[in-house]
């Protein structure tokens, strides 16, 4: 068997992006069509030490899905899913598959995969595997930890494992991060291994599911409303989603004429799962509204094809978003966006904070939005050129350690990757660092998986 790699400078150029902004271009490009070649590829590139660094669709926001050194190896086809094992309600797919794939093939047999990346058209299981990526049901569900039951991983020197957890109820043997090596890898950005292939939990698909489009005059109004929601003992939503005025203002680009009112400065987006009654869920929540604040009628969202809309709206803050940040590559900058969360009762507090830094740096505000529930809003910037990028990066960097103070994570969702590396150390003390350090060096000797992400 021999796997063709390409040094070609076009081929290499259509790998060298991701959602990030940064544009590395590898060396060589590696695809794959099979687990047999991708084991032969790592077995090749241990010989050679030659770096290698794993790729889907590159949606990451870190950088971690592109690189400048060895090898990019893209996992794109390895696109097989295997048939639902009905039994245990589980599913085998390959890395290459799209989350929006996998949620399609179980809905016909009544089932749900809960993870729900926005970008699940987009994005891989591969990549939602690396980065244990999460979306607005995580609030319910959690995140792709969770649902992930089995991997075959490819480890640096080209040898096939299968990690399966143990889902045991207690269990002394040993160190508790030794307890189900599946997790070393969920959330390793490609550092320690390359997932070929997943087993995934599956959950019935819900019957009726409504959602609410709740709007505010201000944000502070807006984030109590979050918290009164998270505490309540009426309403049971699967997420709770928060977007400032300007995300408001993309959505009304591409909503209908007339669809959003006039006046709201804040929205709340939430969903729940229905029982028998959709009257009674719908009239909880209008006791919750006019508790907190009665000044707009929500907007309902009934139906597959209202919440696949209600869906859409929603992802066109990141693209827009993404699309404004192009502008500015060829002059240095970017969008930059942030993925730090707080326990969610002090949201308010860490958005204040947040923008306080920014405006006390001279630098426009961010479009913030995103899972106000679990206390991760997402902070988007868009630099203008190297020298805004600095001084938002600082910006930023003074954010996350007000964050740390309030009990927070520098990275909820989107991983380290390249991009946050550097503040990984404000979090991590030496001990953590030191361990993961002695894991990538026990799985990946020669250090070539991945180079630049995490460590």
């Amino acid at each position: 068997m021999s796997v063709s790699v390409s040094s070609e400078k076009a081929v290499r150029e259509s790998y060298a992006a991701d959602a990030s902004g940064l544009h590395l271009v590898p060396e060589l490009v590696a695809r794959p069509q099979s687990v047999e070649e991708v084991v032969e590829l790592l077995r090749q590139a241990t010989t050679d030490r030659t770096p290698v660094t794993c790729a889907g669709g590159q949606t990451s926001t870190t950088g971690a899905s592109i690189t400048d050194r060895g090898m990019l190896l893209s996992l794109r086809s390895l696109d097989r899913i295997s048939p639902i094992d009905e039994a245990t309600k589980t599913i085998r797919v390959e890395a290459g598959v799209l989350v929006g794939e996998i949620k399609r093939a179980v809905a016909t047999s009544g089932l749900l995969f809960a993870p729900d990346p926005t970008s699940e058209e987009e994005s891989t299981i591969g990549g939602a595997i690396a980065c244990n990526a999460s979306g607005a049901r995580t609030f319910k569900y959690g995140a792709t930890r969770k649902h992930v039951q089995a991997l075959k991983v490819v480890l640096a020197n080209g040898e096939l494992m299968e990690f399966r957890r143990t889902n045991l109820e207690k269990n002394t043997v040993g160190y508790a991060f030794a307890h189900d090596p599946i997790d070393w890898f969920i959330g390793s950005e490609g550092t320690l291994g390359t997932v070929v292939e997943a087993e995934l939990a599956l959950l019935p698909l819900p019957a009726h599911v409504v959602g609410l489009a709740i709007f505010f005059k201000s944000e502070e109004e807006a984030l109590r409303f979050v918290v009164a929601t998270r505490e309540s003992r009426t309403v049971t939503p699967r997420c709770i989603e928060y977007f400032d005025q300007q995300a408001i203002e993309i959505v009304r680009t591409v909503a209908q004429d007339g669809m959003l009112p006039d006046g709201g400065a804040a929205m709340v987006y939430v969903e729940e799962e229905v029982g028998d009654d959709l009257d009674l869920t719908l009239g909880r929540w209008d006791e919750l509204i006019e508790w907190v604040a009665p000044d707009f009628e929500p907007l309902v969202f009934d139906g597959e094809a209202s919440l696949r809309e209600a869906r859409r709206i929603r992802h066109s803050i990141p693209a827009t978003m993404n699309e404004r940040g192009a502008r500015y590559r060829a002059a240095g900058g970017r969008k930059v966006s942030t993925d730090w969360a707080v326990p969610y009762h002090r949201i308010a507090e860490a958005i204040q904070t947040a923008r306080s830094l920014a405006a006390d740096s001279g630098v426009e505000q961010a479009v913030i939005y995103g899972h106000a529930g679990n206390g991760h809003p997402h902070q988007n910037f868009i630099a203008r050129d190297a020298r805004e990028l600095a001084t938002i990066e600082g910006v930023i960097e003074e954010t996350l350690k007000r964050v740390l103070t309030l009990g927070g994570t520098v990275a909820a969702e989107h991983g380290i990757g390249k991009i946050k590396r550097k503040w990984l150390p404000l979090q991590m003390n030496r001990l953590q660092i030191a361990m993961m350090t002695a894991v990538k060096r026990e799985l990946d000797p020669l250090g070539i998986l991945a180079p630049g992400n995490i460590l």
